[in-house]
């Protein structure tokens, strides 16, 4: 006969759940199987059970995340006398909510016979952490009905879910009741509020909310900066950081996360540098949070080589930063190296995504590789993955691209779901790349159909037929776009330079230093003209004689961008060049022979890519 022991004394029992469980040569039992252990210690009569019991061992399984335990603590729960206790329900709220089966938490929840306030916003929060917005705003209502107030967690997550659904009127509404309840002055509720006003992209009523704050926290600064980043307003962004800094408050990593997207939309690379510095002094840990948004503002600064330092550094890289590089890659044409790193994904085991092979796909496309493009689209296949329509419009452009314009038709007709002008577009592109008007038109009517509010596409048309000389063809699309209001989109580069950025249209004479530029470009022109450049008129869409074609042609916005930098630019400094649409033909070739004659590294980002132009070649190796 087993010997009876003496009850375990409880004291004991909480000391051993209140501290982690670590996992040692001596003891390496994790958590949850501590927590079944001691389950197994009631069930023998060697530990009394108390309310408190029970709440430490569902404190352990909501630690530990493990559903299959929390499942086990409360089914012993429910046979116990203490069943139906309302401090254990909603403890069980929350641990589910923290295992992420919010459907077992609601299911606690309705079976309660008393609900407290404790039981609404347990489970109002559990719904807006697992991304369940809609649910987490639906319970509002009867909670209000059963005459229970909120109070400040509750708003908090109900901002947040508001913020997530992005519906600033529900979210107005729960400001008002914030309002009536007096708890809008609450420097967490104010932090949700703001934060909700920034995800709906009212950046007013977020920053007069954040003004209007007596005390303010390092979240509601965060919230501020990372509201100006996902508005695309990286100036604001950065100035609020810098203001931040000055007001004694701590970075974090999703401080800096935030700032390196502001940062990558503006590729502003010397302001990049500066926020990256001023991260190592700060001694942050290089966290793939952080990293990821690191290694994307460097790559779409113009750095490749910072880029793939960010990308060997960050610990415990998560798939996010693969496709980051995949996609960095990508961007520049490098399709063998981004084939490479694809592979080498592969090998390492990680999940490949949706998004792995769009990136993938983008890099055969920019680097003329249809056959291990066409291979990836089809091993797609093989991950149980469907593709979706950025998937197609990718083939396509790798199709045309390459000249393949009718098995590129093809390929749109046999597609399982019906094309959208994304897809006729990209055809209509690669005609525009090969001259072939009768596709361009037949590509060009589906888009106009499909979208006839874009403005793209007919300009599309008309330079495909201005490029071939069909001026009358040319003239009745520019009388259609005309008519329909359609206007082609000024084309505009910048050069950052000492923390300020110059803008430059084509023919720009308002920069305070126009002639200056002007003369500047006149001397590399000759320069370049010695060592073989022949202005390419083929590049002026515009009915006009030789000479005024080839005048049209000096003053391109880019030109005037590059003129500038290599007269304010120290000798051997690398040139980075922005540009709002693609960079002109004519553009391109200058610059091959400008980073030869004048030793310079330019890197040009436009809409679509970059080119980094080195001793008289492109990394696109003139496939773009």
């Amino acid at each position: 006969m087993r010997k009876p022991h003496k009850l375990l004394p409880n004291y004991l029992l909480l000391y051993r759940h209140t501290r982690p469980y670590t996992s040692t040569a001596a003891n390496p039992v994790p958590a949850a199987s501590a927590v079944l252990r001691d389950l197994d210690l009631l069930d023998a009569g060697e530990l009394a059970p108390t309310p408190r019991v029970y709440h430490t061992f569902i404190t352990a399984c909501a630690q530990s995340k493990n559903l299959e335990d929390a499942r086990k603590v409360h089914a012993h729960l429910a046979s116990s006398r203490f069943a139906g206790d309302a401090f254990l329900d909603n403890s069980l709220i929350h641990l589910y909510c923290k295992c992420g089966s919010v459907l077992e938490a609601r299911k606690v929840f309705d079976e309660m016979r008393r609900k407290d306030m404790v039981s609404w916003t347990s489970l109002i929060a559990g719904y807006a952490q697992n991304d369940m917005p809609e649910e987490a705003i639906g319970l509002l209502p009867g909670m209000l009905k059963g005459r229970f107030k909120p109070n400040g967690f509750t708003f908090a997550s109900l901002l947040k879910a508001a913020g997530a659904h992005a519906d600033c009127g529900i979210g107005r509404q729960i400001h008002a009741l914030a309002v009536k309840c007096d708890w809008h002055e609450d420097v967490y509720v104010g932090s949700a509020l703001l934060d909700m006003y920034a995800r709906c992209g009212m950046m007013d009523m977020a920053t007069a909310v954040f003004d209007k704050l007596d005390s303010k926290n390092g979240v509601s600064w965060n919230a501020l900066i990372s509201g100006f980043a996902r508005k695309g307003d990286g100036e604001t962004a950065l100035m609020t950081f810098a203001e931040m800094l000055r007001n004694g408050f701590e970075a974090t990593h999703f401080t800096y996360s935030s700032v390196f997207s502001s940062i990558a939309r503006l590729g502003a690379l010397e302001q990049g540098k500066w926020v990256h510095a001023h991260m190592i002094k700060s001694r942050q840990k290089m966290t793939a949070f952080a990293g990821n948004t690191l290694l994307d503002m460097y790559a779409k600064s113009g750095s490749m080589i910072d880029a793939r330092k960010v990308f060997d550094r960050v610990d415990d890289k998560d798939l996010v930063t693969w496709n980051t590089m995949l996609t960095a890659f990508a961007q520049y044409g490098l399709g063998k190296e981004a084939v490479s790193h694809f592979e080498e994904m592969r090998k390492s085991g990680i999940y490949l995504n949706q998004v792995t092979f769009l990136c993938i796909l983008t890099a055969c496309s920019h680097g003329g590789l249809v056959k291990e493009g066409k291979r990836y689209f089809e091993m797609m296949k093989e991950y149980d993955l469907e593709p979706e329509i950025d998937h197609f419009v990718t083939v396509v452009a790798l199709l045309g691209r390459a000249g393949l314009l009718n098995f590129a038709l093809v390929f749109i007709f046999k597609m399982p779901i019906e094309p959208t002008a994304a897809v006729w577009g990209a055809l209509l592109a690669a005609c525009r790349m090969h001259k072939n008007a009768k596709v361009g038109q037949f590509a060009a009517d589906h888009v106009f159909e499909l979208d006839p509010d874009d403005s793209g596409p007919p300009v599309l048309l008309y330079n495909i037929y201005a490029s071939m000389g069909q001026w009358d063809a040319a003239a009745r699309v520019r009388r259609i776009m005309k008519t329909t209001g359609v206007k082609k989109e000024p084309a505009c580069s910048w050069v950052e330079m000492e923390n300020s950025v110059h803008m430059f249209v084509a023919n720009d004479d308002t920069h305070p230093r126009a002639e200056e530029i002007y003369k500047m470009w006149g001397q590399i022109s000759k320069k370049i003209r010695k060592e073989g450049y022949v202005p390419d008129m083929a590049y002026v869409l515009l009915r006009v004689d030789d000479q005024e074609r080839e005048a049209n042609l000096q003053y391109h916005s880019e030109k005037l961008a590059l003129a500038f930098a290599l007269i304010e630019m120290p000798a051997g400094a690398t040139i980075r060049i922005m540009k709002n649409i693609r960079i002109c033909g004519d553009c391109h070739s200058a610059f091959k022979y400008i980073s030869k004659v004048f030793g310079r590294e330019i890197v040009v980002r436009d809409t679509n890519r970059f080119h980094h132009f080195s001793n008289g070649s492109c990394s696109c190796a003139d496939y773009w």
